[in-house]
């Protein structure tokens, strides 16, 4: 098959084991074939690294855009926040347009969006615009990234997917590294003499050469069967997400008014609507947008808990910087080199995971999860002994950085190997929106309870002690993971042998 037919054939899936989703025979389909793997991961991991980079890349900038614009406090914050809640609660939906229009074509659609949006961003004349061009740039996102896990579940060959899925944790924990990194270094280093607009600019170059190298290199990938659009869903699972996402993600810095705890209240019956119609749809042999019978699998719903529970720990880019800049004063530059030695694990625990898998199996999870319980203790604890970070307190960085880079291909994978590829879209939505929602989740709560232990003093020591205070809850929730993981590793040993 040449690279022609490539551009145009839609692959077909092979059928995994017996223990998948249920479901897993409805449909046969013929194993893949893909040819030039390697420059087609390539690309795809470019999307991969994108979506995370562009929320990470913002928060280092922020004082320029403050100045360089003139934008108001609530439209710095809304920069960050408008992405973030228009990414996550697309996500989903985005997934399943995958399935549903093919894989390659929705991944070059957010792509095309995504450079679009971006030179939005990097040209804004006023505060007001840039949140609008960052809503866009979200919504590209959501369409774009869910298409590279549903991808990797239905073309590439079930013995490789450990060493991709390392590759992929590896490539997505990079890109919350790049961009604390990247944004300090370009708002200092000023290159070509831009501002704080080279943080967007520079997506237009890169994501043009991700286009047509999807194009030229991706083959489409895609159901055989196809199905319409569950148009309800759509709207019921955005207006759930909404209900949730935005006061997570908006709460803290309005202080709470009434208005967050009514969308709260207002999501369960949302959500109980939208179980409803879409077991309505199932019943009537319709396609909804997202199929329940996933989360009637033990393995499934026990790895989205633990999705949610590990990205809750995002929280800890956020504390770390404000320790680091408004606690002790450090430049933006300082604070993002401060990220290395965390960056470390992420590149040792990707690309050491496929080995740790082939040893342990699924208690690599086991091991993740107390590392970086582990890690955190040691980093918190060393915050509040010392004058300034010493050995003890990076050590505890790369401790616990080397365990979040062994847990995010990990979960990943074990989520998505119980589901059947022609559902890997939407599975692959589903995983990544969990991501993002306990992102929210554990950025709003972790950090209101960092402000909440340092009330109004301002110094060295008050800053590490509410640093001290966000890692222990971090630690504690990485505790209670290693339960959870232990149980999955039993519920899957139970099925094999079964």
């Amino acid at each position: 098959m040449n690279s022609e037919c490539m551009k145009s054939t839609p692959v077909a899936f092979a059928v995994p084991r017996a223990s998948a989703a249920p479901g897993a025979g409805d449909v046969a389909e013929a194993a893949p074939r893909f040819e030039r793997q390697g420059l087609a991961l390539a690309v795809l991991f470019v999307g991969a690294f994108l979506a995370p980079l562009d929320y990470f890349i913002v928060n280092l900038a922020l004082p320029a855009i403050h100045t360089g614009l003139g934008a108001t406090d609530a439209q710095l914050q809304l920069i960050v926040s408008a992405y973030a809640s228009a990414y996550a609660v697309l996500l989903i939906t985005g997934g399943r347009l995958g399935d549903l229009f093919g894989r390659r074509r929705m991944f070059m659609t957010g792509m095309a969006g995504f450079v679009v949006a971006s030179a939005l961003c990097g040209f804004a004349p006023g505060g007001h615009m840039l949140v609008i061009a960052r809503i866009v740039q979200g919504m590209a996102a959501a369409v774009m990234a869910p298409q590279v896990l549903a991808t990797i579940r239905a073309v590439v060959p079930l013995a490789q997917q450990t060493r991709v899925m390392s590759f992929y944790g590896f490539v997505f924990g990079l890109a919350s590294i790049a961009g604390q990194l990247g944004g300090g270094a370009l708002i200092t280093y000023r290159p070509f003499g831009l501002d704080w607009r080279a943080i967007f600019l520079i997506n237009i170059p890169v994501g043009i050469l991700a286009f047509i190298g999807t194009w030229k290199f991706v083959p489409e990938n895609q159901p055989a069967v196809r199905t319409g659009v569950d148009l309800k869903g759509v709207g019921l699972l955005s207006l759930l997400l909404l209900l949730v996402i935005y006061p997570m993600t908006h709460g803290r810095e309005a202080g709470w008014p009434a208005w967050t705890f009514v969308m709260f209240a207002l999501s369960v019956p949302a959500f109980a609507l939208f179980v409803a119609t879409e077991r309505r749809a199932e019943r009537r042999g319709g396609h909804p947008l997202v199929d329940l019978q996933l989360f009637r699998n033990p393995a499934f719903a026990l790895g989205l808990v633990l999705a949610f529970l590990f990205y809750c720990n995002s929280a800890f880019f956020l504390t770390y910087g404000i320790f680091l800049q408004t606690g002790l004063h450090w430049t933006p530059l300082a604070s993002g080199l401060a990220i290395m030695p965390f960056a470390i694990g992420f590149v040792v625990g990707p690309l050491t995971s496929p080995a740790v898998v082939r040893r342990m199996g699924g208690h690599v999870l086991t091991l993740g999860f107390s590392m970086m319980t582990v890690g955190f203790t040691v980093t918190g604890w060393s915050a509040t002994h010392a004058a300034a970070p010493d050995l003890l307190f990076y050590c505890g960085l790369v401790c616990a950085g080397v365990g979040h880079g062994l847990l995010l291909p990990s979960i990943m994978r074990t989520v998505l190997a119980e589901v059947v590829p022609q559902k890997a879209g939407l599975a692959s939505g589903v995983v990544t929106s969990t991501l993002q929602i306990g992102s929210a989740f554990g950025t709003a709560a972790i950090s209101g309870a960092f402000f909440g232990v340092l009330g109004g003093r301002a110094t060295p020591d008050a800053y590490a002690h509410a640093f001290q205070y966000s890692l222990g809850i971090n630690a504690l929730l990485m505790l209670v993971c290693i339960g959870l993981s232990a149980l999955l590793v039993r519920h899957q040993r139970l099925a094999i042998h079964h």
